[in-house]
């Protein structure tokens, strides 16, 4: 009897890096839809009401693939 099982883990690993370029990849299409350079906005800046709109951004997406992933 195994007492470890490996496919757990894997499944998570892929299933974590599927998510991650998928999140990026929403990123890179609002850094392109929007007028400014968000990070540019958020960094030299210090715009806090772009920096909030992008970490809203970010959770909701985020959401979004972690309820796509688990079904």
């Amino acid at each position: 009897m195994e007492l470890f099982h490996a496919q757990p883990i894997v499944n998570s690993i892929i299933y974590s890096f599927l998510g991650i370029v998928i999140l990026l990849i929403g990123y890179y299409i609002i850094e392109k839809l929007t007028p400014e350079n968000t990070w540019k906005e958020v960094v030299e800046k210090n715009n806090v009401a772009v920096a909030i709109v992008l970490a809203a951004f970010i959770i909701g997406i985020s959401m979004i693939i972690s309820a796509a992933i688990h079904g």
